[in-house]
């Protein structure tokens, strides 16, 4: 769990509704189920609009790496690296085909299996780099969903703002009408900057954040997995790896 987006989260929005009590208005009156609908569904429909199915439902699994995110730690990765090429070099690339079903990430699992193929370094390299950029292009893809979801949002709180004053136009003659279109008019624009600015553009550049450190891991092992392929010293790939972590 991400301590610090939880709290962050939290900060903010106790920041919002905090201010709301110092100032001496209610809590109750932030809770407009109208407002929410607008500003949501209207989010989610734009977003949905523009983007491909797979790049949409790839977007919404990676929102909660925001507050449990992947683990992989470099110094382990170039622990059990430099331990694969001491085994390697001992008994030969085929002791590794066991860690293959001990792995639990597919791009550890596609690495082995093609060094225990015996492939050489460059077509190692070539294949797993491949599968790097494509990862790479598809988790920013992914990434720009919440990131469109932040300014489709704001805008579509102007909508609801709208909305809310349409209805207040034509409820000029049944003053009792009047508050709940006012109210609809003025909380849709909340949700919606609270929305992009607390919620979603936060949630954007973290998961882009944390795609680069995925990246970065994926290049450890992949300069790894060819200096075991090429031969190289255990103390040397070890070497070389650690440039990777700052």
């Amino acid at each position: 769990m991400d301590k610090l987006s939880l709290v962050g989260l939290l900060l903010g929005i106790g920041g919002i509704l905090g201010g709301q009590l110092l100032e001496g208005g209610g809590l109750s009156i932030l809770f407009q189920g109208t407002a929410f609908l607008i500003v949501f569904g209207g989010t989610l429909g734009a977003v949905m609009l523009q983007s491909p199915l797979n790049v949409f439902v790839t977007g919404i699994q990676m929102g909660r790496w925001v507050f449990v995110t992947p683990q992989l730690p470099p110094q382990k990765l170039i622990t059990q690296l430099t331990a694969w090429r001491r085994l390697a070099h001992k008994d030969g690339m085929l002791v590794l085909e066991p860690q293959i079903a001990r792995s639990s990430y597919s791009f550890v699992k596609k690495g082995l299996q093609l060094l225990v193929d015996g492939n050489s370094a460059e077509k190692i390299r070539e294949v797993l780099e491949i599968d790097n950029h494509t990862y790479e292009q598809l988790r920013f893809q992914s990434a720009r969903v919440w990131e469109s979801a932040a300014g489709y949002a704001a805008t579509i709180g102007i909508l609801g703002a709208v909305l809310g004053l349409v209805h207040v136009m034509q409820s000029l003659g049944e003053p009792s009408k009047l508050g709940a279109g006012i109210a609809v008019a003025f909380i849709s624009t909340i949700y919606g900057v609270a929305l992009a600015n607390l919620v979603f553009l936060p949630m954007a550049n973290k998961l882009k954040m944390l795609i680069l450190q995925q990246v970065v891991m994926r290049e450890i092992l992949v300069d790894g997995l060819t200096a075991i392929a090429s031969g190289e010293n255990p103390r040397f790939i070890e070497n070389k790896l650690q440039g990777f972590i700052p």
